[in-house]
């Protein structure tokens, strides 16, 4: 028989059996598919190896007025601003408590290396929250002053931190001054409600930390007004850095809350219009008018004056104003795009588009009975917004679609559904690419992810842990948080730059099976021609001189059957015929023999190997009938 090629369509397909789909490809781990061609994703390198605490939900990148180019660094127990790969703690305070303004209120007592601290001031104590301790005197010789975690909270004013150096004996100096750092949050969802919910202890009860979506995990906003960072927890409030006029931005000072005229104080997410320079609260309280509220009404967006994000209330002179979506139970995410801001509630989407006075904005339902994932797995790429549902992919262009999938069976069958608020999205515009990072089913934290190709309009999946997405045109490369706590820019290096020295990444594509003359006969391949080139590959520090990839041959008796097994009574070893077989293939192998026998055979390239980059072509195989048994 004449050489076969091995061309496979483009993109995963898991929507039926291997061998229903054949001619295609039906398995893959960090590949992409460029010019229809599957290829090894580009590697990552490490911002900087400096760690921050606490598991990261939001970046956002912004230049100031001199210069410095910054991002926002939101986790689920810190707020921080990176500049140049060192991150600036400027998580908000929400409460100072002192002797000096309450003599003996305060006392600070140590056995060995636990600290309990007594605060008959103290409100709304967690585990887990930070607080800085100054003015104590030392105990025992040991200075106590610094920053702390809290460990324990034995009640509603008490609770334990760790010391550095053991010591023994108490302080209640008039100096002693404590400042409290926001409640942090949960880095993963906590199923069920009210107290008892989550670790045992989370809080004190009647603390309030019982229900809410914002309130179970830590989740962020954040944007810019001018050269002024505005961010929010969401469930929170509104908070504001500004970097200064110094000669270098203000790292020493934290973001303060935003406490104009009826700001609202419990808002779930937060935008400011570039049209209008307008900020908008989605999902918020309304301490304003007649029916002034403390309590957050998920489904109202309210917004502030124009070019003051401290004037919120409505008035003949300004803009501020208010509206209540009304089909669904709350707003989960907005997203700006280009001429218009879309709101997704759990139920429906939204378009809002900035009017102009008197009505200030419009709205219009564009699609009911739809869902979505996360307020993090939105994204959008070419003028198109592209999202993730609970149970299928979603697109925006001008009107509302299912988004086709080829993997959609493979992937919604294997989400861990508990987890879903925790999923995101973002895009990686020089390959054309809208990544969703996601929990698998077994998984509490992210660890898979799937792309949608859409210059290609192709699938692909795989592995990795990426808990924050950010493709700026501020930054040479994507940007994504990982699970080590630090941030690495995509397609910046070949291979694995989140550790130090870098790792080899593992990436594979199989096939789907191929048979001769629909499986009638085994097929016997006995000679493979690679095609296959190594362009952008990283030999220095690589234990071998030149990259490579294994080419296997995967046959089976029947699709029932596993690969590589016995295929057959008539197959000896005598006669040479082997199962699956594994090949190295470097730049200049021209040709491979091979005795494989199998009536369905499936092909695999696969790298686990240093500085390797290589996009496959259209290998050949010379296969021949070999018998019906």
């Amino acid at each position: 028989m004449p050489l076969q090629k091995l061309q496979f369509r483009p993109g995963v397909n898991r929507e039926g059996t291997t061998l229903s789909n054949e001619g295609g490809w039906y398995d893959c781990d960090k590949i992409r598919f460029r010019s229809g061609y599957p290829e090894k994703i580009g590697g990552w390198a490490a911002l900087s190896y400096n760690t921050f605490l606490g598991v990261c939900r939001s970046l956002w990148n912004w230049v100031t007025l001199k210069n410095y180019n910054l991002m926002g660094v939101g986790t689920n127990l810190k707020f921080y601003v990176e500049d140049g790969g060192d991150y600036y703690d400027i998580t908000p305070i929400r409460e100072t408590n002192s002797n000096s303004t309450s003599p003996g209120s305060i006392t600070l007592t140590a056995s060995g290396t636990t600290m309990t601290v007594s605060d008959s001031n103290a409100d709304s104590l967690q585990v887990n929250d930070f607080v800085t301790i100054s003015g104590a005197n030392t105990i025992g010789g040991v200075n106590v002053n610094g920053e702390y975690q809290i460990i324990t909270v034995p009640t509603g004013t008490t609770y334990t931190v760790t010391l550095a150096t053991a010591a023994t004996g108490s302080v209640s100096n008039a100096g002693i001054t404590i400042a409290y750092q926001i409640n942090t949050g949960f880095e993963i969802y906590t199923i069920g409600t009210g107290w008892g919910a989550g670790p045992w202890s989370r809080g004190t009860w009647g603390s309030g930390f019982t229900t809410g979506f914002g309130l179970q995990l830590r989740l962020w906003s954040q944007s810019n007004f001018g050269e002024r960072l505005l961010f929010n927890p969401r469930g929170g409030a509104l908070y504001v850095w500004d970097p200064g006029s110094g000669a270098t931005p203000a790292y020493g000072t934290r973001g303060t809350i935003v406490s104009g005229t009826y700001t609202p104080s419990l808002i779930n997410e937060i935008m400011v219009s570039d049209s209008s320079r307008i900020t908008i609260a989605f999902g918020c309280n309304d301490p304003s008018g007649t029916y002034a509220t403390t309590v957050l009404d998920p489904m109202q967006i309210r917004w502030s004056a124009q070019e003051d994000y401290t004037d919120w209330v409505p008035s003949a002179t300004n803009q501020a104003g208010d509206y209540r979506l009304s089909h669904g139970s709350e707003i989960v995410g907005a997203l700006q795009t280009r001429q218009e801001i879309v709101v997704w509630t759990d139920a429906a989407i939204y378009a809002m588009q900035y009017l102009g006075p008197p009505f200030v904005f419009g709205f219009t339902l564009l699609a009911d009975n739809i869902s979505i994932a996360s307020p993090n797995a939105v994204a959008t790429a070419a003028g198109v917004v592209y999202w993730m549902g609970v149970d299928k992919f979603y697109i925006y262009s001008g009107r509302v679609e299912t988004l086709p999938c080829s993997v959609r069976q493979y992937i919604f069958n294997d989400i861990n559904r508990d987890q879903i608020a925790q999923f995101n999205a973002g895009t990686n515009e020089g390959y054309s690419e809208v990544w969703w990072n996601y929990c698998s089913k077994n998984s509490t934290v992210i660890d898979r992810y799937v792309i949608f190709n859409y210059l290609d309009r192709v699938w692909y999946y795989g592995t990795l842990d990426r808990t924050a997405w950010l493709d700026s045109p501020l930054r040479q490369f994507p940007m994504a948080a990982t699970a080590g706590n630090i941030v690495v820019y995509h397609e910046a290096a070949v291979d694995d730059g989140s550790t130090n020295p870098p790792s080899p990444i593992n990436a594979y594509i199989q096939s789907s099976d191929f048979d001769i003359e629909d499986g009638h006969n085994y097929g016997f391949v006995w000679r493979i021609i690679p095609d296959i080139t190594f362009d952008g590959s990283d030999t220095r520090g690589a234990t071998s001189d030149k990259p490579f990839v294994q080419f296997t041959v995967r046959p089976r008796q029947n699709p029932g059957s596993g690969y590589g097994a016995a295929l057959a009574p008539t197959v000896t070893s005598a006669q040479g015929y082997a199962g699956q077989t594994t090949y190295n293939v470097q730049q200049f192998t021209e040709i491979i023999y091979s005795r494989v026998r199998g009536r369905q055979m499936a092909f695999k390239v696969e790298s686990n190997n240093i500085g390797t980059q290589w996009q496959l072509g259209v290998p050949r195989i010379d296969v021949r009938p070999d018998g019906r048994n």
